[in-house]
């Protein structure tokens, strides 16, 4: 049994990776892999009902993480529906190159940290394609947003899906986080961006710092007020499920779906006196549709493969395995987070969350905190390696190898860089 359910996750991993030569969706195949494990579980257990007892203890806790995503993204999608980003983009004025690259790297830094980072990707690619016609140059400003906004994601517990994992499963807490992993996670940003800056052609991005910073609006049916107060509301419902989960002590999604509810209500209340063929794109029913479903179904097919590793016994298996052979735990994480350029970082903090328990890492422990960076930014090495490079990928037609030869190596300068940082931080502390 253990055999066969290892060989099916191993190959649903596998078809997951080769997702873009394949043309499978990788929602289809982690969905597929998580009913197949439990399926195996299942039919070789002797005992018929504890399996679907097991489940749904795991399911609690996958469904938090599910309705936590949902959500957030619907709030971002409503913001994006209100042109409500346009307020950031449009302050954005200066022809001075090396100014105009620090400008992006830190709006995408911290950006990245209230939203996610694909939303602030697929923003800032965006903005960059006003901001920087000439392809060349951007190519290597959209590189550097990848990196600042996979780094930016990294050590806010709403900013990345890993992140947002371990917080949700009460590995880390969002003070501690914030402290502990901000400064690794700026050296990670900050080091690739000295060297673009550097290297960049300083004559056509004074060409480029010319060009006009105005952002098209994608509707004109919203007023620059309407656009402010769902941007501000927007990013305050974000910033509130912190506190709300400090205050009440309940599940992270609690918070999410109250800001959401809240959210839902104004808006409705703001288009009222508007027609229904004026108020839809502007709905909250909009933005539901709009959202990336197929992420959600990923997320869901992943997280029932590692709950069924995990019941198994096969995390605890592989955790003894990496102890005996690799033995230090900081070189452990390190690889957990260069594997996470080559798969998907999701499946890989899960499965790290089911190898080593809170009895021997309490919350706060270096090695979650360690986790949060290195699987949140060690995806930037390769384009696909995170959700950011893959949007950018599409976005700009970013080759893959033009990619490893121009960014990765910058990359993992930076990751190995903020890793630095940070052990240095932990021994002085």
């Amino acid at each position: 049994m253990i055999a066969l359910i290892g060989i099916v996750f191993i190959t649903g991993y596998v078809l997951i990776a080769f997702e873009h030569v394949l043309k499978i969706n990788k929602a289809a195949t982690a969905m597929i892999t998580g009913v197949l494990c439990w399926t195996i579980y299942a039919l070789y257990l002797a005992d018929k009902h504890l399996p679907s007892h097991q489940l749904t203890e795991h399911l609690g806790e996958v469904s938090g993480i599910l309705f936590f995503l949902l959500g957030a993204m619907t709030i971002v999608e409503l913001i994006d529906a209100h042109d409500g980003f346009e307020f950031i983009t449009s302050k954005i004025r200066t022809q001075n190159p090396r100014k105009l690259i620090w400008i992006i790297g830190f709006l995408t830094f911290f950006l990245s940290a209230v939203l996610d980072n694909l939303t602030t990707t697929i923003v800032m690619v965006s903005l960059l394609r006003i901001l920087v016609p000439d392809y060349k140059t951007r190519l290597f400003m959209i590189g550097l947003v990848v990196i600042a906004a996979n780094a930016g994601g990294a050590w806010s517990p709403i900013g990345d899906v890993t992140t947002t994992m371990l917080w949700i499963g009460g590995q880390i807490t969002t003070l501690n986080i914030i402290v502990k992993v901000l400064l690794p996670s700026l050296v990670c940003f900050m080091v690739p961006a000295l060297v673009v800056s550097r290297y960049l052609n300083k004559k056509a991005l004074a060409e480029t710092g010319e060009q006009t910073t105005a952002k098209q609006n994608g509707t004109n049916s919203t007023s620059p007020k309407e656009r402010k107060l769902v941007f501000f509301l927007g990013i305050g419902c974000l910033l509130f499920v912190p506190v709300f989960k400090t205050i009440t002590h309940l599940p992270p999604y609690m918070g999410m779906l109250l800001g959401l509810g809240l959210m839902w209500v104004i808006t409705e209340m703001i288009h009222s006196g508007k027609d229904e063929i004026e108020k839809g794109p502007l709905s909250v029913n909009h933005a539901l549709r709009k959202i990336d479903s197929s992420s959600i179904l990923f997320f869901l097919g992943i997280l029932l493969s590692i709950s069924a590793l995990q019941t198994t016994g096969i995390l605890a298996d592989l955790s003894k395995w990496l102890e005996n052979t690799v033995g230090n735990l900081k070189i452990i994480t390190l690889l957990i987070g260069i594997f996470s350029a080559i798969v998907d970082n999701v499946p890989l903090v899960a499965a790290a969350q089911g190898m080593y328990d809170l009895q021997h890492y309490p919350t706060d422990h270096y090695f979650w905190e360690f986790l949060a960076y290195c699987a949140g930014t060690g995806g930037s090495i390769l384009i696909i390696g995170s959700a950011a490079g893959v949007a950018a990928m599409g976005m700009e037609k970013i080759e893959f190898f033009w990619y490893l030869k121009r960014i990765g190596w910058l990359a993992f300068l930076g990751y190995l860089a903020g890793a630095a940082i940070y052990i240095l931080q932990m021994n002085l502390l």
